[in-house]
């Protein structure tokens, strides 16, 4: 079974720093893009970035451009968001996602597991 695992998140101050964690298994993990998307309440899905596993390439949100940086360790069949200078708005439910585009990034998700909680304070 494919699963994915969020994690990382907790309670910050604008202006702070989270890292966030995806664990995954079940599938061959260096051959997919993994992408990260977030869900407030009363909002829309919004995707936030993603990887590719054929180059490397990384793709950001426009609203998180500059301030999150997204990078993977196939070793460890692991993705990392880096989140810097977090926002009130940042404020999500945050999942991890296999792209049903393959190696590359389509902006599409088809799988994901449980998120992680990101609560930025003002």
């Amino acid at each position: 079974d494919v699963q994915l695992q969020a994690s990382g998140g907790g309670l910050v101050q604008a202006g702070g720093s989270l890292r966030l964690f995806c664990a995954a298994s079940g599938f061959t993990f260096d051959d997919y893009a993994i992408g990260w998307f977030r869900q407030a309440p009363g909002k829309e899905r919004e995707g936030v970035s993603c990887i590719s596993s054929s180059d490397g390439s990384t793709y950001y949100a426009d609203s998180v451009k500059g301030r999150f940086t997204i990078s993977r360790d196939d070793a460890k069949n692991t993705v990392y968001l880096q989140m810097n200078n977090l926002k009130p708005e940042d404020t999500a439910v945050y999942y991890c996602a296999t792209d049903p585009g393959g190696s590359w990034c389509t902006g599409e998700y088809n799988h994901w597991g449980p998120g992680t909680q990101v609560t930025v304070s003002s």
